[in-house]
């Protein structure tokens, strides 16, 4: 890991014009300065299948899965369906977790978002994802639960339009970073 960290963003919803890969979007613009944020969407990511996933894989698994080893930190950004997260998120976890206590989320620092156009934000698809991740092994960041209500009226063009909404992701992204550094400081002494 370099001072300048590499994240990954991975956007849960694979609809075009998606608010969770907007929501990316914006803050890879936001945070050029600090840190390198990648932003994968899962449209070529199959349901898991352990029948499949062997010696070789689904070329979108291990895409995902290559993207996940690679990134110093993950930002998972979800929709809320139905009180949870979007099947496609919860497929991502299930191929970053496995082979089970190998997967390439083991001890990966995360940071979770959710996006919604409703009042709540997508805050109750984060408990279930931030369950699902504690059980893939990820050290999920301690930081307030990142939810961005009326998100549609937060961002326009691939930039934020709302100030606070900005100073409180980047804040959660500090957060990562920071984690990541004391999990490099550690590997090191």
């Amino acid at each position: 890991m370099t001072d300048r960290p590499k994240l990954l963003g991975i956007s849960g919803s694979l609809r075009s014009g998606a608010y969770s890969t907007a929501v990316l979007e914006a803050l890879k613009a936001a945070l050029a300065p600090t840190a390198d944020l990648t932003v994968l969407t899962l449209n070529d990511v199959p349901l898991y299948n352990q029948d499949e996933d062997g010696a070789t894989q689904p070329a979108g698994a291990a895409a995902l899965r290559a993207a996940i080893a690679a990134a110093d930190g993950v930002i998972f950004a979800s929709p809320e369906y139905n009180y949870g997260p979007s099947g496609a998120m919860k497929n991502a976890v299930d191929w970053g977790s496995r082979p089970y206590a190998k997967g390439t989320l083991l001890g990966k620092p995360v940071l979770v978002l959710t996006s919604s156009p409703g009042s709540t934000g997508g805050i109750r698809a984060q408990a279930s994802l931030r369950e699902s991740l504690s059980a893939a092994g990820a050290r999920i960041v301690a930081y307030p639960h990142l939810a961005i209500p009326n998100v549609g009226d937060k961002i326009a063009d691939g930039a934020f339009t709302d100030e606070k909404t900005v100073k409180f992701l980047t804040g959660g992204v500090q957060a990562l970073i920071k984690e990541i550094h004391l999990l490099a400081a550690h590997a090191k002494g």
